[in-house]
Formats: C-alpha cells, structure tokens, sequence
C-alpha cells in the first residue's frame, strides 16, 4: 500500500488538486482527495512542492523490437520477406531486458503500444504494454491491440528492391484489399460450416489473424504520412467498414478539415528529426494543433527508435510551442492516448479503479527541465530518483 501526500496532483480527468493524496492498494488506486490518513503499514510519499501525473502513454512505438546499441542482432520490427505478414506478433520479439525500457519507465512513459514497423503492407500485431519488468507475458495490458498496416514509400522501396509487388501505391491498396477479402470469404466459411468442423476451410494462420479486425475487436494502425495516402487508407477503412486509426499523419494538417469530417483519430509524429524521405517534405510540429483545433482527436507518438520514448514529453511540449494549448498536450500523452488505444478504463488518468500507473515530477513535465522523481507502475515503485 502506498500512500503519495501533499501533491500537485493532475488527474487528466477534469480536476486539478492542491495539496492532493492518492491511496494505492495492490495495483489500483483505491482513493484521491485531500485529507486521505496513511493507512498501517502504508508506504508514505511527500510529494510536497511537486506535481503528480498519471503515467505517460505512447500510442506507437516499436520499443523493445529494436534494441539499443546494437545491429542486424537486435532488429526485430520488420519481417521484410513477404508483403503480408498478420500472423505475426510483437510479443514474440520484444525484449523487456533492453535498456530503453529502463529509460522510458525513468522518464515517466509507463504504457506503450509497441508492434512491427512499415516495411510491409500488413506489418503484423501490436500490442499494449506496460514498460516495466522482465517477461513480456506479465507486461501485457491487450494483446493484440491493432493490426499494423502502411501505406506510401516504406513497402513500395522494401518491395521494389526485391522487384516483387507493391511496388506502387495501386499495388500496395490492392494487395490490402485482396487480403481483407480473402479473410472474409474464410469467414463465410467458417460460419456456414455451422459448427460443423469438417466443413471448415483448410486452416490459413494469416487469415485467422485478420478475422479479429473483420470482427471489430481489433482496429488497423495505418501508416500513412501524405495526404493521399491517409485518404487512400480511409477509403479502404469505410469500403470494408474496418475501425482505424491514422498513423504519423504528415499531412494532416493539409486536410484537417476532411479528417474532422471523417471521424478517425490521429497519432502524430515523429516531428523532430530531419525530412528523411520525400513524404516527410511537409512534416512540423504544428500538425498537432491545427487537428486538435479541426476537433480531430489527437495523440503524440514518438515512433521510438525514432525518437528516444522517454522525450515523449518534450514533442508534447514542442507540439504546444507550435500551438497545442497546455492541456490538449498533456492529453495527447495521457488520456487521449489511452482513449484512442481503447484502454481509457485502465490507463491515462488518475481515477479510482483504474491502474496505479503514477508519476511523481519536480516540475511541470513539459518543461525541459524537469526530471522524475518517482515512477509508480501496477502500484510498485519502479524507479525513485
């Protein structure tokens, strides 16, 4: 049990609280107020003259599949051998003994959505993990949690050196299309067979894999960084009647008035760095606003390793320097982040019942300056500065 007192604590739910207190019990939080007593036995925080926030969250991050300091070895986050490959699984290459977990969970990022990259036109699995621990099983919050699928240069080039398709952007949308529709025939199938196992098709891994997105249980994650591409993948979306989200989104703030219309959040970034590619041409930091302020619901992404994860808060901070207002910033790392990911009833904000995910700072965590003090995850002090 653990007790955190005299806080500046920023719930990310509507209340802001001086002098605050959070009740922690086995891995929830049990109450907040101002007058809490410490329970027998509880573990005391003061917190005074510091600012408590729900753990950060970033929405799409390849962390643990990618690993620090090191080559081919470590480099896990592309299957670059077929343009198809939804059977496979991000738990099945992270590794939570790589030294960015340990950065990220010091830097106050306590959940992510990590899963493969964009070398294919369907990627693979996410999943929702916390950042601390040593085996991946006992770090899971949703597995899966969405189906990586890219569009733009990322399969067109990996696929045009092995003069294989795609190898334009016709082929990328086609091959999508045809996988979808192939797994909803397998579906019929299986339906008809009315239980009836001999009736079934011929088993198909990869299709078995789609059969949760077709079902809704699962939304694609789409890379798309150019606006005809973000179209392209809504197109796709609405023709089969899939939920999404859009991915980087480069471009949206080109045609934010069309993204509001059509109703799909954003995660957006990475935003620092150089315009490595021809589709990053007009990346900015002003992306953020000009959605949020169109009313499209937005989260920041680091794309780690793109980014280190534990700046998270700095391009939230960066984003608001562009035009993000303070609170829509914090949102974008905390509960948006968690609302778009559909895990809002554990994570992205201190309420009672919802994970004991805390981050106590020394001052306000969009200033460069701030450091953790503490990182609280499932209710255990995983880092004390």
């Amino acid at each position: 049990m653990i007790l955190i007192k005299n806080g500046q604590i920023y719930t990310m739910a509507g209340k802001t609280l001086n002098n605050g207190s959070i009740l922690v019990k086995d891995n929830k939080i049990v109450e907040i107020g101002t007058s809490i007593n410490a329970p027998e036995a509880a573990t005391v925080i003061d917190a005074e003259g510091k600012m408590v926030f729900p753990g950060m969250i970033d929405a799409h991050c390849h962390l643990g599949l990618w690993e620090d300091a090191i080559g081919f070895e470590g480099a896990d986050g592309n299957e670059m051998t077929d343009p198809v490959t939804p059977h496979i699984r991000a738990i099945d290459a992270a590794n939570p003994m790589d030294k960015t977990f340990e950065e990220a969970y010091q830097g106050g990022i306590t959940s992510v959505a990590t899963g493969p990259g964009s070398a294919n036109v369907i990627g693979g699995q996410f999943a929702a993990i916390k950042t601390f621990g040593k085996r991946i099983d006992d770090m899971i919050i949703a597995e899966p949690i969405a189906m990586k699928i890219a569009f733009g240069e990322n399969p067109k080039r990996v696929y045009n050196d092995k003069k294989q398709a795609p190898m334009t952007r016709m082929a990328t949308a086609a091959i999508l299309r045809e996988t979808i529709i192939k797994a909803i025939n397998y579906r019929n199938k299986i339906e008809e067979a009315n239980g009836d196992k001999s009736k079934y098709p011929t088993y198909d891994f990869k299709l078995e894999a789609m059969l949760p997105v077709l079902e809704g249980k699962v939304h694609l994650k789409a890379h798309a960084h150019r606006a005809d591409d973000i179209f392209t993948a809504i197109r796709i979306a609405k023709e089969f009647g899939l939920k999404m989200t859009l991915e980087h989104c480069t471009e949206g703030h080109l045609i934010a008035d069309y993204l509001s219309e059509e109703g799909y959040a954003a995660i957006v970034g990475p935003s620092m760095g150089h315009r490595s590619k021809f589709e990053l041409r007009n990346l900015t930091f002003e992306t953020p606003a000009v959605l949020s302020k169109a009313g499209v619901k937005i989260a920041i992404m680091t794309d780690s390793p793109v980014i280190p994860l534990q700046h998270l808060p700095m391009c939230a901070a960066l984003a608001m320097k562009s035009g993000l207002p303070e609170e829509e910033a914090l949102k974008a790392i905390t509960i948006y982040a968690a609302e778009i990911l559909g895990l809002s009833d554990r994570i992205g904000s201190l309420e009672v019942g919802k994970d004991a995910d805390i981050v106590i700072w020394d001052k306000h965590p969009l200033d460069l300056q701030a450091s953790v003090c503490y990182t609280i995850i499932d209710g255990n002090i995983v880092y004390k500065r």
